[in-house]
């Protein structure tokens, strides 16, 4: 029990903490019996305000500045995303930079916590106990299935009488292995399931008591981890074994007798729930009849290759060289960074954080820029020994659950696959379609990937000369390999992006123009705004697109919606 309480629930002094409290200092926020008035009032570094305690105000917990003992941070400085104090903000160091009052700040993190706390209790919560009542739902078909099974084990069993005994205790070994595999499955992914509601339930506690709690400073040191819970665990799906009697033949019982299919346990990639922001519908968009040009950027590469939108007035970009620009739409240079290697980047992306990320194939990483420092976050392993293969990485895209896919080729341009990565660790391999042939063709060196808004994964194959789309799960959905009308040369897609219509739009280098499909493939128009060699593509936060065009090194944006 707090030492300061009796059993009546009396408040005590904060200093003496023996004699109950009367007065109140809303300067330091503390609790005093009158005895100890004087002695609070003793340090003369402050301007002591006392009142009655049943007087008192509540007095926000201002945090304490590291730099100065004895001032309250009552400012936040958004550019150093730090609690700043009046004399923090006086020595100069925060000259230019937007302050905030600390309050301010504090309602609108509140604000994001009460959005956190009600999509877990809502959406993301209620998805696991769904997820764990199905799981014990199938446990508790088991002892039925896998009792028909042996039944239908043992019938067989009767008619060979004596001389098949052995084999019918075999498959009922055979049987019962199954089971113990089926249910040790079954209770791994429970415990999966019951672990992520555990701790679930810890954050929607600790969120709670944030939000009841008047402690400012818990507040706004808040860390969401709502996009970890997003991706929901992995689903489980066992495909139960058959019987399959067999004609008696007592010169071949043991091969006769019957067989049971295998175990099948696959472990399928779990779903992702949308964000609160992406659950809602984007209000609809119509194409425009005639696309038009609204900015121009020269890039001042030899070769432009890619571009990504950092906001709608800046893009980065790389060409055939190690330099990666930052540049606004009136082509100024905002920030150049070099790779680390010294060789030219393979592809580039923006994070939904707007940090950059950039491939390199010659030292077989991905790699992220914060604060113009590279980070190496995916490092491709060297194949070794005359099995062992090795894969270079190519084109790369932040997914909305702020994963990474990463499209790759074999170092021997045979295969291709496309990887989904949390952090530095796979997650998912996309390679083969149902029948186990090569989703991809070889890439060339020349390959981009993006992410629809109904989370298909979008993939220019140069190779196939196609573009081939699957879902989040890696199952094919459909293949486009270009329109027959008004086309100069053979389909020849290099960069690809999507919109908030769920457009695919793919780059058609040459034939200088843009295809837009719909989300399952469907051609609906092209857009030329005299395109010349059009290389990469991306679209902004207001559906503005932009394109790489590779030889006249500019960037230009189009409105097309």
């Amino acid at each position: 029990m707090d030492p300061r309480r009796s059993a009546q629930e009396v408040l005590l002094c904060d200093l003496c903490e023996t004699v109950p409290l009367q007065i109140h200092c809303g300067v330091c926020n503390i609790n005093l019996c009158k005895a100890c008035v004087g002695e609070h009032l003793s340090d003369s570094s402050k301007q002591h305000n006392i009142m009655p305690y049943l007087q008192r105000k509540s007095t926000p917990n201002y945090p304490k500045c590291p730099h100065h003992a004895n001032e309250d941070c009552k400012h936040h400085c958004e550019k150093c995303d730090i609690p700043v104090c009046i004399t923090c903000i006086s020595s100069g160091k925060h000259k230019g930079h937007e302050l905030v009052e600390f309050l301010e700040k504090v309602r609108a993190k509140t604000q994001n916590l009460q959005n956190d706390l009600e999509e877990l209790e809502i959406r993301i919560y209620p998805r696991y106990e769904e997820m764990a009542s199905n799981v014990q739902t199938e446990k508790a078909k088991i002892e039925t299935n896998y009792g028909i099974l042996t039944t239908a084990a043992e019938q067989e069993g009767e008619i060979l009488h004596r001389e098949i005994t052995a084999i019918v205790n075999q498959r009922k070994s055979d049987i019962q292995e199954m089971k113990n595999k089926h249910l040790s499955t079954l209770n791994k992914n429970t415990d999966e399931i019951t672990q992520k509601i555990t701790e679930l339930k810890q954050i929607i506690s600790d969120l709670n008591s944030i939000l009841e709690s008047n402690d400012v400073s818990l507040t706004s040191t808040y860390k969401s981890r709502n996009s970890e819970f997003r991706t929901l665990p992995p689903k489980v799906r066992v495909t139960l074994p058959d019987f399959t009697p067999q004609k008696i033949n007592t010169g071949q019982l043991r091969e006769m007798f019957g067989s049971l299919s295998p175990l099948s346990i696959n472990r399928e990639h779990g779903d992702t729930l949308k964000s609160a922001e992406a659950v809602s519908s984007p209000p609809f968009k119509p194409l425009l009849d005639n696309p038009r040009l609204t900015a121009t950027i020269d890039t001042g590469y030899g070769e432009l290759r890619s571009v990504r939108c950092l906001s709608e007035d800046q893009v980065w970009t790389h060409g055939a060289d190690n330099t990666m620009k930052l540049l606004d739409l009136q082509s100024k240079l905002l920030t150049s960074i070099k790779t680390k290697s010294g060789n030219a980047p393979h592809d580039i992306e923006v994070t939904r954080d707007g940090d950059l990320v950039y491939t390199d194939d010659s030292n077989k990483t991905v790699n992220l820029v914060k604060n113009k420092q590279i980070h190496t976050v995916i490092t491709l392993q060297k194949g070794w020994g005359p099995f062992r293969q090795s894969w270079l990485p190519l084109s790369v895209c932040c997914t909305a659950s702020n994963e990474l896919l990463v499209a790759m080729t074999s170092d021997d341009v045979k295969q291709s696959k496309v990887v989904r990565y949390s952090g530095s660790t796979a997650k998912q391999t996309i390679q083969f379609d149902d029948q186990g042939s090569a989703l991809y063709s070889y890439f060339d060196y020349i390959i981009y990937i993006c992410e629809n808004r109904n989370l298909d994964i979008c993939v220019t194959d140069y190779g196939g000369r196609v573009v081939v789309v699957v879902n989040q799960s890696g199952k094919l959905r459909f293949r486009y390999n270009g329109h027959p009308s008004n086309i100069k040369q053979s389909f020849d897609p290099r960069g690809i992006t999507t919109d908030s219509q769920s457009h695919i739009l793919i780059a058609d280098y040459w034939n200088d123009r843009i295809h837009i499909l719909d989300q399952d493939g469907q051609f609906l128009r092209y857009i030329k705004c005299d395109l010349r060699a059009p290389w990469g593509l991306c679209v902004d936060i207001s559906d503005n697109l932009f394109v790489a065009e590779e030889f006249t090194a500019k960037v230009k944006k189009i409105q097309y919606l």
